[in-house]
């Protein structure tokens, strides 16, 4: 008994060491001024990123039609919920070529509760030209990106070192990934 029960826990502690990608924070002299933009939310009010200066923001670009974008979208808005009172922001950027009339339904019906903006053609060559949705950027409280963008669908427990790092400048504990083991894969943080 006591044999199957310790195969089994470095089992999974192997299949958790080797799913686990490690995110690395740049260190805060190389970080990059993430590029400023004016995009309407669906209101019509014009929205820069600028104005998010002070909070960590996960700026996700994505559309109504990627699969992988619905599976962050939860996320995203469980993210924007736990974390707004520390100074951080979800902006979701929208590259739905059908726009608002595709973009509201479907914000409306996942209950989204997080600032979402359509997006365009210059915007997406700021960051890079987006050749894959979903792509993401984690920006600290300086407007600059911390971390690689995330192109493609990641891991919920990324974005949340992620986001625990840059919010309280310490390596986050450990947290349950989507098979419900407990990984402490952290960004290496603080990089000063």
């Amino acid at each position: 008994m006591r044999k199957s029960f310790a195969l089994l826990a470095c089992i999974i502690l192997c299949f958790s060491a080797c799913s686990s990608k490690q995110s690395v924070v740049k260190r805060t002299t190389d970080r990059k001024p993430a590029a400023d933009f004016s995009l309407k939310d669906e209101n019509g009010a014009t929205v820069k990123l600028s104005d998010y200066k002070g909070k960590v923001v996960l700026l996700n670009f994505w559309a109504t039609w990627c699969g992988p974008c619905g599976v962050e979208i939860p996320w995203f808005v469980e993210f924007e919920q736990k974390y707004k009172a520390q100074g951080f922001a979800v902006l979701g950027v929208s590259m739905d070529e059908d726009g608002w009339p595709a973009v509201k339904p479907y914000v409306a019906e996942r209950k989204i509760n997080y600032r979402v903006l359509m997006g365009n053609d210059t915007v997406a060559q700021f960051y890079g030209g987006l050749d894959s949705l979903p792509t993401s950027f984690i920006i600290d409280r300086d407007g600059k990106v911390a971390f690689p963008p995330h192109i493609g669908l990641v891991s919920k427990n990324e974005y949340v070192n992620e986001i625990q790092c840059l919010l309280g400048d310490k390596a986050p504990a450990a947290v349950p990934d989507d098979s419900g083991a407990s990984t402490a894969a952290g960004a290496a943080c603080p990089a000063k």
